[in-house]
């Protein structure tokens, strides 16, 4: 069987130009998942993760004790996510 050196087949420039368009990628994929911070409390956002743990929650825990959960952890006036909508909760 016939052996082939994969290295000689790459280009030593290949690493180099590599390094760059990570870096892009990356600080794009940053500016695309910022979102302004909210004046109103609630879990943040941070990549969409948050989203989907108060979604989860929600499913988790039913609606009353998630409410009650969130209203004990921001207070009265608290922004969630529920279906990827944002949702507030008012209450006392």
């Amino acid at each position: 069987p016939m052996h082939y050196n994969i290295t000689s087949l790459v280009p030593d420039t290949m690493p180099v130009a590599t390094v760059p368009i990570l870096i892009l990628m990356c600080f794009l994929f940053l500016i695309w998942t910022h979102e302004e911070t909210s004046s109103i409390p609630g879990p943040g956002y941070c990549m969409g993760i948050g989203p989907l743990l108060s979604h989860g929650r929600f499913l988790w825990m039913g609606v009353g004790n998630a409410c009650n959960y969130y209203n004990k952890t921001y207070g009265e006036f608290v922004r969630v996510w529920i279906s990827g909508e944002e949702t507030f909760i008012i209450s006392k």
